[in-house]
């Protein structure tokens, strides 16, 4: 039975495992611009790979990551609150 219309994507495990990686990855980007540009090339990389797995409610939510994060040299992210607390909704 569905729940109002929703059904629950079901991610192939690498790609759970590299979201997983991702969220933990940025948690210690925020004030490191190499881990930073790490995590934006990992999430880009994902959103292609949700989007071939045809998870487009995964993609979309990292999609909306991506908007948000900008690497930027020697500055802290503006958005680094913002983008944790999106990344909380990926788990």
């Amino acid at each position: 039975m569905k729940a109002s219309g929703f059904t629950a994507e079901v991610l192939p495990e690498d790609i759970q495992r590299d979201l997983e990686k991702a969220c933990a990855l940025h948690q210690r980007a925020v004030s490191d611009y190499a881990q930073c540009e790490q995590f934006s090339r990992l999430m880009s990389d994902l959103l292609a790979r949700l989007e071939d797995a045809q998870c487009f409610n995964t993609a979309d939510k990292v999609m909306a990551i991506l908007l948000d994060c900008s690497p930027k040299t020697g500055t802290h992210c503006e958005k680094s609150t913002i983008i944790s607390q999106k990344t909380k909704k990926l788990s």
